[in-house]
């Protein structure tokens, strides 16, 4: 068990930091309830993303398009009132952060009705990050593929594969973390860029598809666990396999984040 995983007190964006310069790999999962909340708890989860992939696995949506900041609030909010000791962050729903003044208006919800620690938002918005914190709220970036710019990137395709989008996703990454975001998600890319952006960067980098370079790893739950009636990602695994409960399942993927080994080299691009 690592320091953290003993911890009895909330676990704070400092302490993520140290982890990173540590070494100490970051888990990350998302839940939507009070129930899978209590797992996680239980399990030692540093980080718990409550996820606008409610969208798909709980409303069933074909995107994360329909999320409402309604929605985000009471899932949000199911979510705190079981939370003890992780670090809570909420989505910023489609739409909902067009300009710096609405993403501030929508984030202070999300953070007072809600009862998270910080706000994730996708793509590059250095003037909303930077007006957010200036505002005293914690930011999450997010980079690579992004589920709410699903219609203008032609479907859930790796980004960063040619040289100029690589540089790009580099230029991006940092100018998020010098607008004054915490920390930074970067989903289905190369792995080989998402090390080369951890390294550049000095916040925690939380990897989906981005191979094993990053400072942590987020699943969706109900991914983890192979509930899915789709298409599995490549970068997704059944950790429910050749387990006798969910909370063994859980415990195995933090197990797997914290000794690096996984992601492997087939969850990864």
């Amino acid at each position: 068990m690592t320091p953290y995983a003993d911890r009895q007190s909330r676990l704070t964006l400092s302490d993520l930091l140290n982890m990173k310069q540590t070494g100490e790999k970051i888990t990350c999962l998302t839940a939507y309830d009070a129930s899978f909340t209590a797992l996680l708890e239980q399990s030692g989860i540093e980080v718990i993303l409550i996820g606008d992939s409610l969208g798909m696995v709980i409303q069933g949506h074909d995107n994360t398009l329909p999320v409402s900041v309604e929605a985000m609030i009471y899932h949000c909010r199911c979510v705190s009132k079981a939370r003890q000791r992780a670090l809570l962050i909420g989505d910023l729903p489609f739409a909902s952060y067009a300009t710096p003044d609405q993403a501030l208006h929508n984030a202070a919800r999300l953070i007072q009705d809600g009862g998270v620690d910080m706000v994730k938002l996708e793509g590059n918005k250095t003037a909303s990050i930077a007006h957010l914190t200036s505002n005293g709220i914690p930011v999450c970036g997010h980079l690579g593929l992004l589920p709410q710019s699903v219609n203008l990137l032609g479907g859930y395709k790796v980004q960063g594969r040619d040289p100029q989008q690589a540089e790009r996703l580099l230029d991006d990454a940092q100018a998020i973390a010098e607008a004054g975001a915490s920390l930074l998600v970067l989903e289905c890319i190369p792995a080989e860029l998402a090390g080369k952006i951890s390294r550049a960067i000095n916040i925690p980098v939380i990897g989906i598809g981005a191979g094993i370079e990053c400072d942590g790893q987020v699943l969706v739950i109900y991914d983890l666990l192979n509930i899915n009636s789709g298409h599995r990602p490549r970068f997704c695994k059944n950790f429910l396999e050749d387990r006798h409960s969910i909370q063994d399942a859980i415990l195995a993927y933090q197990n797997a984040v914290k000794q690096g080994t996984f992601p492997g080299a087939e969850h990864s691009y």
